[in-house]
C-alpha cells in the first residue's frame, strides 16, 4: 500500500495529501502569474514549494501534532518543540537550483530566482547576499541533504509527479523567463542605470513570490473554509454596471452655484481622457474640486475601455477611507449586489508575526475596487514576512489612484517611483495622482536612482492656473510673527472668529497642542459647540464626531473644532475661517481646502500663526516642511496657493532633502556602512560580497534584510482595539471566543468590523501601556490586542493613562 503523505490537516480530521496542495497551488499561481507572461514558472513554484512535506520528519510532526499519530506509537515526536523547526522549503529549492544548471547562465539565474521564490514562501524573501557579504543564497542551495530531505523527498514522491515538474523544466520554461526579463530590461523608457536595472530584477521576482504567496494562501484557506471559493472574484469585472451606475449618480447631481458647474466640468474632462492609453496621469484639482468622484469616473471608463482587472484607491490616512468608500458606495453598490464592488483594507490589526489564523483571514484585495492606505500600499511593494506581498500580483492591470500624493514619505520617493514605472511600464497599469499640491516626482535630484515616467499630456486637466483661479474661495493671511503666538492669544483670535463667523476649524501640528487648546475653550465655548479631533480617536469615533460637526455646519449652528492634520486628507467639511499652525505649504493648501469649500459665503479667511512653543523637532516632515514654507511666504506671491508658488516650495523642500529619498538607514543597522535600502535592493554596490561574485550575472540583492529594515512609516505602531461603545466591546467578547473555537469565516468577519475600532499607537506609548497591564490579546498567541476602558476618554481617545487620572491643563 502507497503511503499517504499529509500536508494539512483539519480540526475535523480531513486530510489534504502533499500531491494535492502542490498541484493545486502550482494551478493558481500559473493563473496568477501569467500576469507576466510566465504562466510555466508560476506553476513549477507551486509544484516544488511544498516539497519538502515528503520527509519522514515532516510527516512525523504533522501526525503528531494533528493526533494522526498517537503519543504510544514509535514515530510520535514532541512537535511543540518542532514547530517551524523542520525545514519543508529547501528541497524543492535546490532541486530547481540544480536541475536548471544544464542551461548555462540562463539557466542559473532563472533557477536562482525559481528556487528564491521556494526558498522564501514561508520566511519571506532571503537575502543573496547577507550584511557580512557572504552568499547565503549559494550557501542554502549547498545546504546538507541530511537538514534538506531533498534525496528523501526524490524517492518518497509519486514518481509520476516528479516526471511532470521534470517535463515542465525545459528549454521553453528558462526562455519565457529570460523573455520577459529582457521586455523588462530593454524598455527604452526605463533608465539603464545599473541601480534601475537590478531593481527591476529583484521587483519581478518579487511579483512572481507574491503568486506564489497568495496561491498558497488562497489554497491552505480554501481547504479550511471552501466556501472561500464561492466569494473569489475569479471572472472578467463587467465593469459597465459601476459605469452606467455612476453616470446616472452624477446625472442627478444639480447645478445651483458656480463650484458645482466646476465640478462637472472637472469630471466631464477626466471623462473624455479615459480613452486615452495606460500610464502615468496628474490629476491636479484645487481642494473641493471634486477629486472623488472625478477620479472614480476616469478609473471606471478607463477599466472598461482596456479590460483592467480591479481598481485601487490609495489614501494617506484611515481618517478619511469610510468617508470616501461610503461616497464611492452610493454611486456604484446597490443593495441586491450578490458581492460587494468595493473592499476596505487599511487596519493594522493584522499581526507583523502571523499565525495560522491571521494568515488564513488576511485580505488578498481580490474585489473590483479597493480602498487601501499608503501604508498599506508600500508594505505590499516592500516589507519583509509574506502577509503583505501576497497582495502585489493584484497591482498588474489594474487602476492605481493616489489621493493626496504629496503625503507620500520622502524617504520612499525613489522606491516608489520605480515600483510605479514598473507597474505601468510593464504590467498593463495605470497610476492617477491626485492633489492640489502636486509634488514634482518626475523632476528628482537624482533620476539615475528612479523619477516617475509621466505619461504624454499627463495632466488631466486642461488648464490648471485657470481652474485654480476659478475654485479661489479663501484668502491666506500670513500672521508669523518673530516671537510667536502664545495659547492665550490663539485663543482668543479663535473665539473671535468664532463669534464674528459662527464657525473656525483649527487645525494644530501635534495632539499635545490640540488637547490644551480643547481644554483652555472648554470654559469659554458652548460644549455643544466644541469639537476635539485626533488619530487617538478610532475611527467610529471620529466619524460620529465628524457627522455631528457636518450637521451643525448645515444648520449653521456655531462649530469649533480644534484637530490635528489628519482633517486635511479630503475630509468634507466646510467652515467660514481656519487657523492654521505654520507647516508645509501643501498642508497649508489642505487646510485651506476646509474653508469656504462649497462658495457659500464671498470669502473665507485662512491664519496662519507660529505657536511660541511647539515641540516637532522629532517630527521632521513638518519641522522642515514648515521651514520651506516660510521661505516661500517671504518671496511674496501674489497666490500663495498657486501652482507656481507649490512648485517652488516642493524645489526647495525636495532639493535639501535629496539624500533622503533612497531611504537611507542608520549606521548601526549596517554595521557602519552608509548605505540605504534602494542600493538593498538593487545592485548592493556597497556590500563587500557584490565584487567577489564570480557569478555576476546573478541577483545580488539582500532582500530579507531590507524587508526587516523597511517602515512604511519612520515609527512603527501598533493597533489596539479599542471599546468606544457597546458594539466594540462586544467585538472584543466576541473575537477571543471565536479566536479559540477557530471558525476561520466569523473571526475574519469580526476582524473586519473591529478595523473602525483600531487606534495606531506609537511604540513609546505601546510600552507604557504593556507596562500598566492596560491592553491584552484577545486570545493568548494571537497577537490581537484591545485596551482596557478606563484608558480611552470621550474626549481624546485613547491615553496613556487611566482617564480619570488626567490632569485638565489651563491657560
Amino acid at each position: 500500500m502507497t503511503k499517504e503523505y499529509i500536508a494539512h490537516v483539519k480540526p475535523s480530521g480531513e486530510k489534504q495529501s502533499v500531491e494535492e496542495h502542490l498541484n493545486e497551488v502550482g494551478q493558481i499561481s500559473s493563473l496568477l502569474a501569467e500576469k507576466i507572461g510566465v504562466p510555466d514558472a508560476g506553476r513549477i513554484i507551486g509544484l516544488l514549494h511544498d516539497f519538502g512535506k515528503y520527509s519522514e520528519d515532516f510527516q512525523n510532526y504533522i501526525g503528531s501534532a494533528t493526533g494522526l499519530i498517537n503519543a504510544d506509537e514509535s514515530a510520535f515526536v514532541d512537535f511543540d518543540g518542532l514547530k517551524g523547526k523542520i525545514d519543508h522549503s529547501t528541497a524543492g529549492a535546490q532541486w530547481i537550483w540544480e536541475y536548471c544548471q544544464k542551461w548555462g547562465k540562463h539557466g542559473q539565474l532563472v533557477g536562482q530566482i525559481l528556487a528564491i521564490c521556494i526558498a522564501s514562501h514561508h520566511s519571506g524573501m532571503i537575502d543573496c547576499l547577507n550584511l557580512e557579504g557572504e552568499n547565503t543564497f549559494i550557501k542554502r542551495m549547498q545546504k546538507s541533504d541530511e537538514k534538506s530531505y531533498k534525496k528523501e523527498c526524490i524517492d518518497n514522491a509519486n514518481p509520476q509527479y516528479l516526471k511532470s515538474i521534470e517535463n515542465l523544466v525545459g528549454e521553453d520554461l528558462i526562455k519565457s523567463v529570460v523573455r520577459q526579463l529582457q521586455k523588462l530590461l530593454q524598455n527604452p523608457n526605463f533608465s539603464h542605470s545599473p541601480t534601475i536595472q537590478s531593481f527591476n530584477m529583484g521587483f519581478w521576482t518579487r511579483f512572481l513570490f507574491s503568486c506564489l504567496i497568495d496561491a498558497d494562501r488562497i489554497d491552505s484557506a480554501d481547504f479550511e473554509c471552501p466556501d472561500n471559493k464561492e466569494q473569489r472574484n475569479m471572472k472578467p469585472v463587467d465593469w459597465s454596471v459601476p459605469v452606467n451606475r455612476l453616470e446616472c449618480f452624477m446625472n442627478d447631481f444639480k447645478i445651483c452655484k458656480p463650484i458645482d458647474k466646476l465640478r462637472h466640468d472637472i469630471s466631464s474632462a477626466c471623462k473624455e481622457r479615459a480613452k486615452d492609453p495606460k500610464g502615468v496621469y496628474t490629476l491636479t484639482v484645487p481642494t473641493g474640486g471634486g477629486k472623488t468622484y472625478t477620479s472614480l469616473r476616469f478609473a471606471l471608463h478607463h477599466a472598461q475601455k482596456h479590460k483592467l482587472d480591479r481598481i485601487i484607491y490609495i489614501i494617506p490616512y484611515t481618517s478619511i477611507i469610510e468617508q470616501n468608500a461610503d461616497s464611492l458606495r452610493k454611486a456604484i453598490e446597490a443593495e441586491d449586489d450578490k458581492r460587494p464592488w468595493i473592499l476596505e483594507n487599511h487596519s493594522n490589526l493584522e499581526p507583523v508575526q502571523q499565525t495560522w489564523h491571521s494568515k488564513l483571514v488576511s485580505e488578498n484585495w481580490d474585489a473590483p475596487v479597493i480602498m487601501t492606505t499608503m501604508v498599506q500600499f508600500l508594505e505590499t511593494l516592500f516589507s519583509g514576512g509574506t502577509r503583505s506581498v501576497r497582495r502585489m500580483h493584484q497591482l498588474a492591470n489594474a487602476v492605481l489612484i493616489f489621493d493626496e500624493i504629496q503625503t507620500l514619505p520622502i524617504n520612499c520617493i525613489h522606491l516608489f517611483s520605480n515600483a510605479i514605472n514598473f507597474l505601468t511600464q510593464y504590467c498593463k497599469t495605470t497610476a492617477i495622482l491626485c492633489t492640489a499640491t502636486q509634488p514634482l516626482l518626475n523632476k528628482l535630484k537624482s533620476p539615475e536612482q528612479g523619477q516617475l515616467i509621466l505619461s504624454k499630456n499627463s495632466e488631466l486637466i486642461p488648464d490648471v492656473p485657470d481652474l485654480f483661479n476659478n475654485l479661489k474661495r479663501v484668502e491666506i493671511k500670513n500672521n508669523v510673527r518673530p516671537d510667536g503666538w502664545t495659547k492665550e492669544e490663539i485663543a482668543k483670535l479663535a473665539i473671535d472668529e468664532f463669534k464674528e463667523k459662527t464657525s473656525c476649524l483649527i487645525i494644530v501640528n501635534t495632539k499635545i497642542w490640540a488637547q490644551e487648546l480643547f481644554h483652555g475653550l472648554k470654559s469659554q465655548v458652548d460644549t455643544n459647540a466644541l469639537f476635539h479631533l485626533s488619530t487617538n480617536l478610532c475611527p467610529e469615533h471620529r466619524k460620529k464626531i465628524l457627522s455631528k460637526v457636518r450637521k451643525r455646519l448645515e444648520r449653521n449652528l456655531p462649530v469649533l473644532c480644534i484637530s490635528t492634520q489628519l482633517i486635511e486628507a479630503g475630509v468634507d467639511v466646510d467652515f467660514s475661517s481656519v487657523i492654521r499652525f505654520l507647516a508645509g505649504l501643501d498642508s497649508i493648501a489642505q487646510a485651506a481646502g476646509r474653508c469656504n469649500r462649497n462658495g457659500l459665503i464671498k470669502k473665507g479667511i485662512v491664519y496662519i500663526v507660529n505657536p511660541i512653543e511647539e515641540k516637532i523637532d522629532l517630527l521632521k516632515d513638518i519641522k522642515i516642511g514648515r521651514d520651506k514654507a516660510q521661505r516661500v511666504l517671504d518671496e511674496n506671491f501674489n497666490d500663495i496657493l498657486s501652482p507656481q508658488a507649490m512648485d517652488q516650495y516642493f524645489k526647495y523642500y525636495f532639493y535639501d532633502r535629496a539624500i533622503e529619498m533612497s531611504y537611507p538607514l542608520p549606521r548601526e543597522v549596517m554595521k557602519g556602512i552608509n548605505d540605504n535600502l534602494l542600493n538593498l535592493l538593487s545592485n548592493n554596490p556597497n556590500n563587500i560580497g557584490a565584487s567577489k561574485m564570480t557569478n555576476s550575472h546573478l541577483l545580488k540583492q539582500s532582500f530579507m534584510l531590507a524587508g526587516k529594515v523597511f517602515k512604511s512609516i519612520d515609527t512603527p505602531s501598533h493597533a489596539i482595539i479599542v471599546q468606544y461603545n457597546d458594539e466594540s466591546r462586544g467585538l472584543v467578547a466576541e473575537l477571543g471566543r471565536v479566536a479559540k473555537e477557530f471558525d476561520v469565516k466569523r473571526y475574519r468577519k469580526l476582524l473586519k468590523q473591529a478595523q473602525k475600532y483600531s487606534v495606531n499607537v506609537f511604540p513609546n506609548i505601546w510600552q507604557r501601556l504593556l507596562d500598566d497591564n492596560a491592553v491584552h490579546e484577545i486570545q493568548p498567541g494571537e497577537a490581537i490586542y484591545y485596551l482596557d476602558e478606563q484608558y480611552y476618554s470621550d474626549d481624546f481617545g485613547l491615553s496613556d493613562k487611566p482617564c480619570s487620572a488626567m490632569t485638565n491643563a489651563i491657560f
